[in-house]
């Protein structure tokens, strides 16, 4: 086990976009490849709307990700992205939606939200290896909003960073995921996929 590189992933969203969901499905299908997992939440708000912050550790002995640690960062949204930049470490890999569902301050009108643009231009000062697609959009071809989640997690699968690729994610949703929504899922595997080449 010891010649397992560790990666840190960090996972970032808006509370009913189903953040934690896509952590247990990451998690499940790193157990499924035989690799040493640890998976946590940092909560925050997690009722609709408030900031949900995750973690799937491969490997690692320390259960956290600080500063400047994370191989990996998913943003389901697109401010989270930029506000979780820090945990980024230099030239690691960003997978971001660009649609955004904006906090309640930004909601109101008390705060301007950044154009994906200037979102976009923020992640790369830090990293070239950011990929960026419309989750939401995606996860609605598929059949389903929260589809997108999936989406994003197969994109990073396909990127190469992980010791698997999106069929890892496509045994597990098959082998955990119920009947009724297993396509939907499946189908998101393929447009995530299809989104990191695009």
């Amino acid at each position: 086990m010891s010649d397992i590189k560790p990666i840190r992933i960090f996972m970032t969203g808006v509370g009913g976009q189903g953040t934690l969901t896509a952590t247990t499905l990451l998690a499940q299908t790193v157990l499924s490849q035989g690799l040493p997992v640890t998976s946590g939440e940092i909560h925050g708000m997690a009722q609709r709307g408030g900031v949900v912050e995750s973690t799937v550790l491969i490997g690692c002995k320390s259960p956290k990700i600080g500063h400047g640690e994370a191989d990996i960062l998913i943003g389901f949204e697109p401010m989270e992205t930029v506000r979780a930049m820090p945990y980024l470490k230099p030239g690691g890999l960003v997978v971001s939606s660009t649609e955004f569902m904006p906090p309640l301050s930004v909601a109101m009108g008390k705060l301007e939200s950044p154009s994906i643009e200037d979102i976009k231009k923020e992640v790369m000062s830090c990293t070239d290896k950011a990929y960026f697609m419309a989750s939401q959009s995606i996860g609605l071809e598929a059949g389903a909003v929260q589809a997108g989640n999936v989406a994003m997690l197969a994109a990073m699968c396909a990127a190469g960073e992980l010791p698997f690729g999106p069929e890892a994610l496509v045994a597990t949703i098959k082998a955990n995921l119920p009947e009724k929504i297993q396509a939907v899922n499946l189908k998101a595997v393929e447009l995530g996929v299809a989104a990191l080449d695009a």
